[in-house]
């Protein structure tokens, strides 16, 4: 079975600020007069890209952006996405992996994940500046190595996040959100589905693990999202089989395999009640 296409980083990083587990790169040098075009594919490593100004178009997992000035877009592991950005784009494109937190404490890990929840921001120009001072001081270290840099650096991705999530929590406010126990439980009720959904899709068996009754978990879906516990499954189902659908040329029945489903036509029926297409009708109206 064809896999989606997986970039693991860049090979090239002479025009970069490497430090190994975190690549910072200007993106007018990356782009060096031409323009970026990515087919769609997907990351093993967090993915950031900030636009100080510039134009183009980001697709994460089948939402479509408009890059315009003031941009910022993060992209979590296991995301599918496709990037165009003009070749007079300036900004900055961060990649994160997974041993960068290794050494640090739950906290500065959780908080990546929590702003990484929100694929895209858009900020005003002073916000745009300090995002721009957070990331000049990062490549500054990264370069100089002066002691104590690694934890220079971490501490100042750990600002820029806490100023991201204080504008998503600003928003949240102005809308209404949910309680900080019910946005705790939906998490870790996405990570479950995440990690689970081709083996168990009953809502039973996900307030298992959480401790929580059907009822309970319900409720929370219903206070964070309007939904029900159920509705979450089949959405993360579904954008699974998209994923495939459109970024690789396995046949359904290998998809629907893939996706926890012996029997294609079960999976052919619950595609088409959900999006109106059968799963080949989708890949070729879509791809």
């Amino acid at each position: 079975m064809d896999t989606i296409p997986v970039r693991q980083g860049h090979t090239d990083t002479s025009n970069s600020a490497d430090l190994g587990p975190i690549i910072v790169r200007r993106l007018e040098e990356l782009l060096a007069g031409e323009d970026m075009v990515q087919p769609l594919h997907r990351h093993s490593f967090y993915f950031i890209l900030v636009i100080e100004k510039g134009s183009g178009r980001h697709t994460i997992d089948f939402t479509s952006h408009p890059i315009v000035d003031g941009t910022i877009f993060i992209i979590r592991p296991g995301q599918v996405h496709e990037l165009t950005v003009t070749k007079d784009s300036k900004g900055f494109l961060v990649q994160i992996f997974d041993e960068f937190y290794v050494h640090t404490d739950k906290l500065a890990k959780q908080t990546l994940k929590n702003v990484s929840r929100t694929n895209f921001y858009r900020t005003g120009d002073e916000h745009v500046d300090r995002i721009r001072t957070f990331l000049d001081t990062m490549v500054r270290e990264i370069f100089e190595k002066r002691p104590y840099y690694e934890q220079a650096i971490q501490l100042t991705l750990h600002l820029l996040f806490i100023d991201l999530l204080r504008q998503q929590k600003s928003a949240s406010i102005n809308s209404g959100s949910a309680s900080t126990y019910n946005q705790q439980q939906l998490e870790l009720f996405q990570d479950l589905i995440a990690n689970h959904f081709a083996d168990q899709k009953q809502l039973s068996w996900y307030a298992r693990q959480l401790h929580l009754s059907v009822y309970q978990l319900n409720a929370v879906a219903k206070a964070t999202l309007d939904k029900t516990g159920s509705t979450l499954i089949n959405e993360y189902i579904l954008l699974e089989a998209k994923r495939y659908l459109l970024a690789t040329a396995n046949q359904i029945n290998l998809i629907a395999w893939h996706l926890g489903y012996e029997d294609v036509s079960y999976f052919i029926r619950f595609f088409k009640k959900h999006t109106g297409y059968s799963p080949e009708a989708f890949r070729m109206k879509f791809k």
